[in-house]
C-alpha cells in the first residue's frame, strides 16, 4: 500500500511540484475575464459596422467593413480587452503547462453569457444552459486531470517543423473550404476554424517564449514567430465574420472548447506533455474533450438569440411590440 501510494506521489508531476501553477492558473483566469469583455464590445462594434453597410458580414467581412471597424469605439475597446486578455495568456504560457492555461478560459463562457443575456434581452434556455454546463464542465475536468501530470519537456526542432507542417496543411484546408463554401456557412465553421487557428498560436507562442528565455533564438524561431502572426491574423478574421454570423457567447463557446482542444493535442501527441499520465487519464481527456465539443454544438443549434433570429423562438422584438402596448 505503502509503494502504491508512493507510485502514484512520483506521478503527480504537475499541479504539486510546479509552483509556476500559482501564477499561471489566476493570469490565465484574469485573461477569460478580458476575453469576455471584449468579444461583447467586438460584437457590438460588428453588428453596428453590418447595420450601416448593409451587407450580410456572416458570409464574409468585405474589405469595406473592415475599414468601418477602425473608427467603432466599441469594437476598438474590444480589441483593447482582447490585447489585455493576450498579454495575460503570454504571461501565464511562461510560467505554466499549455495543457493547463488553454482550457482555463471557459470561464469567459458564463462571463459571456451573463453579458449578452442583459444586453441582447434573450435569457438562456434550458437546452442552452446544458451546453454551457458541458462545456465549462467538460474543460474544467479536463484542467483538473491535465494539472496533476503535465509537464514541459524540452521542445525539439523535429517537433517545432511537424507542428508548422501541420499548421499549413490546415491553413490551405481552411482557406479552401472559405473560397467554395463561405456563402453557405455560418458561424460554428468560423468559430471552430478559429479556434483551431488559435490553439496553434498558442502552442507557437509557448514555444517562442521558451527559446527566448533560454536566450535560443535561431531562424526556426523567427519562422514560428511569423506563422504564428499569420494563424493570428486568419483566426482574427474568422472571429470578426463569427460575430456577424453569431451572439457572443456563441462565438467563445467554440474558442474555448476548439482552441484548447487543438492546443492540448497538440501538448499531447507532438509535444508529449502529458508522458507522466496513465492510461485512464488519457480516457478521461478524450471523454471530457468529447462532452465539451457536444456542448459547442448544441449550443449553436439551441441558442435563444440564434432561434430568435431564424423566427424560431417568438421573442416580441422593439419595433414588434403592437402600438397600443407601446
Amino acid at each position: 500500500m505503502v509503494m502504491l501510494v508512493d507510485e502514484v506521489g512520483d506521478e503527480l508531476v504537475g499541479a504539486f511540484k510546479n509552483p509556476g501553477l500559482l501564477m499561471g492558473i489566476p493570469l490565465a483566469l484574469a485573461g477569460a475575464v478580458f476575453m469576455s469583455l471584449g468579444a461583447q464590445y467586438q460584437h457590438r462594434g460588428v453588428t453596428k459596422v453590418e447595420t450601416l453597410s448593409g451587407a450580410d458580414a456572416g458570409k464574409g467581412l468585405s474589405m469595406s467593413q473592415l475599414k468601418r471597424l477602425l473608427t467603432r469605439p466599441s469594437w476598438l475597446v474590444g480589441t483593447l480587452m482582447l490585447g489585455l486578455a493576450i498579454v495575460c495568456q503570454l504571461a501565464a504560457l511562461s510560467v505554466a503547462p499549455l495543457i493547463v492555461v488553454q482550457p482555463l478560459g471557459a470561464i469567459a463562457l458564463v462571463l459571456t453569457t451573463l453579458l449578452n443575456a442583459r444586453v441582447s434581452g434573450h435569457a438562456p434556455t434550458r437546452r442552452s444552459i446544458v451546453s454551457i454546463c458541458a462545456c465549462v464542465g467538460g474543460i474544467f475536468l479536463f484542467v483538473m486531470v491535465a494539472a496533476l501530470f503535465a509537464t514541459e519537456p524540452e521542445i525539439t526542432e523535429r517537433q517545432l517543423f511537424t507542428i508548422l507542417a501541420i499548421l499549413l496543411v490546415v491553413i490551405i484546408l481552411l482557406l479552401a473550404c472559405w473560397l467554395i463554401l463561405r456563402h453557405r456557412m455560418r458561424a460554428l465553421f468560423y468559430v471552430t476554424g478559429a479556434g483551431i487557428l488559435y490553439g496553434f498560436v498558442a502552442t507557437l507562442a509557448k514555444v517562442v517564449i521558451e527559446k527566448v528565455q533560454a536566450g535560443d533564438f535561431t531562424w526556426v524561431t523567427l519562422v514560428c514567430v511569423i506563422a504564428l502572426v499569420a494563424a493570428a491574423i486568419a483566426g482574427a478574421y474568422f472571429v470578426q465574420t463569427a460575430y456577424g454570423s453569431g451572439p457572443p457567447d456563441l462565438v467563445i463557446a467554440g474558442l474555448t472548447v476548439v482552441d484548447p482542444m487543438v492546443a492540448v493535442l497538440i501538448g499531447l501527441l507532438v509535444l508529449g506533455e502529458a508522458t507522466a499520465a496513465p492510461v485512464w487519464a488519457l480516457i478521461a481527456f478524450a471523454v471530457l474533450g468529447l462532452v465539451a465539443a457536444w456542448g459547442v454544438v448544441t449550443l449553436a443549434r439551441y441558442h435563444p438569440q440564434v432561434l430568435s433570429e431564424s423566427q424560431e423562438l417568438p421573442i416580441v422584438r422593439g419595433s414588434s411590440v403592437p402600438a397600443d402596448e407601446q
